[in-house]
């Protein structure tokens, strides 16, 4: 039973994945989840019984990202990644690619310096691979044949990439700009990716929407 002074946390971890937890008393200010921020990277310890939720017991900042929360493009920027990554990580299943992937990127938003909507897209496409839904965007997914590089394609994000028109071809349309920024997000060309960054996310969304029904 959840009290009203409760809250259900989304923990995502690196060796569990992602976990549901109860957090008791949090409302009425307990010490114990002081830290029981986004953003930051925690240390946490819970109870498992091995049910749907986890009874957390404490939680503390081990990597703190102060720096990014100074600015609101970051912000949002890590906001959406974390979204993202509640949508990809699977319930209690490790994913340690993806993991890397998600606080390699809070780090890079936290340093600043880059921007951030290009630091989200890069990230969104490298999950999408560290999670099994990678596109690809310069062969055919049926056949194998190469796309020319300035050439627009047919994109199937349920099939995981470009479907070429012998093949049937694909209802959406992918611009040979979106597409050369997408394969140079692959490479982490940010220079190449922020002119397309949000083109690129929506990307990434669609990719979601295809595999786990995401709706944003």
């Amino acid at each position: 039973m959840v009290g009203e002074a409760d809250i259900i946390a989304t923990l995502l971890t690196e060796r569990e994945g992602k976990v549901s937890a109860i957090a008791r008393g949090v409302r009425k200010g307990s010490k114990r989840f002081g830290a029981l921020e986004p953003m930051h990277t925690l240390t946490t310890s819970y109870d498992d019984k091995g049910t749907e939720l986890v009874t957390l017991k404490e939680a503390l900042i081990t990597r703190p990202r102060t720096n990014l929360l100074t600015r609101l493009d970051a912000i949002e920027s890590a906001g959406t990644l974390l979204r993202w990554a509640r949508h990809m990580f699977p319930p209690k299943t490790p994913e340690p690619d993806a993991f890397a992937t998600l606080i390699a990127t809070l780090d890079a938003l936290d340093a600043g310096g880059t921007d951030p909507h290009a630091e989200l897209a890069v990230a969104g496409l490298k999950l999408l691979a560290d999670v099994g839904w990678g596109l690809e965007l310069e062969r055919c997914v049926r056949c194998g044949a190469p796309c020319p590089e300035d050439a627009s394609a047919q994109l199937d994000t349920e099939k995981g990439g470009i479907v070429c028109q012998k093949c049937g071809g694909a209802r959406t349309l992918l611009r040979a700009p979106i597409r050369r920024a997408a394969i140079a997000a692959q490479e982490r060309n940010l220079e190449a990716v922020t002119p397309h960054a949000r083109a690129l996310v929506e990307l990434v969304e669609a990719a979601m929407a295809a595999h786990a029904g995401f709706v944003e």
